[in-house]
């Protein structure tokens, strides 16, 4: 209707402009230029110049250009991605992956948390307190040209997973831990000699560190499955830590330990291919730390069970033939059993035998007399 409207001033116009030339073609145009306006043309002066010269018909639809497609995309050419690439590219290569669809992750990490403020404690002798920053989800490759060095990387594996993850502990963190387990004194800063690798001892230290942590993250994933990550190997250079290729996603925690004025930083990595094998588990949602556990579901459903009809069935006696004797059954047949009016009758529920007792009559009906219980055995005579 709003393209009609506009083909409707055009012909207005062209018919003042031929007739008088005058004021009325100024009116009409400006008239033009508002409906232009109205419909998101955004070629104001050409096209405004075309319809005050008496244009035919316009189109309605027009062609995005790409700086347009790339601020829809959300593309900006300050970030850091290159100018070169569009938005499109700049999506695909995003570093951030959507963690969200694993919620039972975040338990699993708080659980972390609490264990190893206890752990450390024990470890160390001194007052530790660990704190979860934030959980990220980044690609592989972004991890480890993100990681500051000198730092210590240390990959463990997840056994009964059967993949591998990883856990870089800081420089500030690795002298702190030196200093705390040698005796260093409190209330000064741990001394940091930049630019040397770290001793044997030092190396050592981290790796009873390192045993400490991963003993406590299989113990947090206990309730949700078992698993047991072992410790593999030490490093010191990213590129000899590769675990993943570099554009698989992974899971990175960081934590955050103070030892009154000392302390550092964790960071564990987790592969999502390490987390596959559970992701089941990790989909579910949770309340409180029961791991998907309904207290409430389970009392109803304990109550209602004893109001379920079952049905029981009496074995007067069982006999055992060979196929050759089944196939050459007929009419007539006759089966012979060993039961006599003084033989036990087995109650079953199912396959499942429940009592035993003795057939008699009650009535117009047959009757069983419960003796005892199937799994009891029967009293001597």
């Amino acid at each position: 209707m709003m393209a009609e409207w506009a083909a409707m001033v055009d012909e207005d116009e062209g018919k003042d402009g031929g007739g008088d030339g005058g004021g009325g073609g100024d009116a009409d145009a400006n008239a033009a230029a508002e409906w232009e306006a109205m419909l998101g043309d955004d070629d104001g002066g050409g096209d405004g110049e075309a319809a005050a010269g008496g244009g035919g018909g316009r189109e309605s639809t027009r062609v995005l250009n790409q700086d347009e497609i790339d601020s829809l995309l959300g593309f900006d050419e300050s970030d850091d991605i290159s100018t070169d690439k569009s938005g499109i590219q700049a999506i695909l290569n995003s570093a951030l992956v959507s963690y969200e669809r694993l919620p039972m992750l975040e338990v699993v990490f708080d659980r972390l948390v609490r264990m190893m403020s206890t752990s450390l404690r024990n470890f160390t002798s001194d007052n530790v307190e660990v704190s979860l920053d934030n959980i990220l989800s980044l690609r592989f490759g972004d991890y480890l040209n993100s990681i500051p060095l000198p730092a210590m990387l240390s990959v463990f594996k997840a056994e009964e997973w059967d993949n591998s993850g990883l856990l870089t502990i800081d420089s500030s963190m690795i002298y702190s831990i030196v200093d705390v387990l040698l005796g260093g004194r409190r209330g000064t800063a741990a001394m940091r000699i930049e630019g040397r690798p770290y001793t044997t001892i030092e190396r050592n230290l981290v790796e009873r560190l390192v045993h400490v942590v991963l003993a406590d993250l299989s113990a947090a994933f206990d309730p949700l499955s078992p698993v047991t990550f072992r410790f593999e190997r030490l490093e010191t250079n990213p590129r000899f830590a590769t675990i993943s290729r570099p554009a698989n996603a992974a899971i990175v925690a960081k934590l955050r330990i103070d030892m009154e004025d000392r302390g550092g930083r964790l960071e564990l990595l987790i592969p999502y291919a390490t987390l596959e094998p559970v992701r089941e588990l990790l989909l579910q949602m949770f309340m409180g730390e029961k791991f998907g556990r309904d207290s409430i579901w389970e009392t109803h459903l304990a109550e209602e069970m004893w109001f379920t009809e079952v049905e029981m069935e009496a074995i007067l006696d069982e006999v055992e033939l060979p196929l050759r004797h089944i196939l050459n059954l007929e009419v007539g047949s006759q089966i012979m059993f060993n039961a006599t009016p003084d033989s036990t009758v087995m109650l079953r529920c199912g396959d499942v035998p429940m009592f035993a007792g003795r057939m008699g009559r009650r009535g117009a009906n047959i009757a069983i007399r419960v003796d005892r219980k199937a799994h009891q055995r029967a009293k001597p005579m």
